[in-house]
C-alpha cells in the first residue's frame, strides 16, 4: 500500500511540474503578464509625448505665438520698444548679460 501511494504522490508531482514550471507554465503566464503591463504604461507615456509634441508642431506650423514664446524664453529675445526686467533673487547670479550698453564716458585729456 505504501508503494502505491509513493507512487500516486510521484505521478501527482510529475503531472505538476509543466502546470507550474513547463513552457506554458502558470508562472510563466504571470511574467508575461506583468511584461505585457509595463509595455502598456510604457505606450501610454509614448503616446502622451506624441500628442504633446504633435501639439507643438501643429502650434509652431499655424500661429506665431509659440515660435515667439520659445524665442522669449529659450532665447531671451525681447520685441522693439519693449522693457526687459529680471529679478534675480539671493545667492543666484544674473543669467544674462545687461541688455542696454553702458553710456560711454566722456575721453579725458
Amino acid at each position: 500500500m505504501r508503494l502505491i501511494t509513493l507512487a500516486l504522490a510521484f505521478l501527482l508531482l510529475l503531472i505538476q511540474y509543466p502546470l507550474w514550471l513547463g513552457k506554458g507554465g502558470w508562472l510563466r503566464v504571470k511574467d508575461f503578464e506583468a511584461q505585457v503591463n509595463e509595455a502598456h504604461k510604457k505606450n501610454a507615456e509614448l503616446i502622451a509625448r506624441n500628442a504633446k509634441l504633435d501639439s507643438e508642431v501643429r502650434d509652431l506650423k499655424d500661429g506665431t505665438g509659440a515660435v515667439e514664446e520659445r524665442a522669449r524664453y529659450e532665447l531671451s529675445m525681447i520685441k522693439q520698444n519693449e522693457i526687459f526686467v529680471q529679478i534675480v533673487g539671493k545667492g543666484q547670479a544674473a543669467a544674462l548679460a545687461p541688455l542696454a550698453p553702458k553710456p560711454a564716458e566722456p575721453p579725458q585729456h
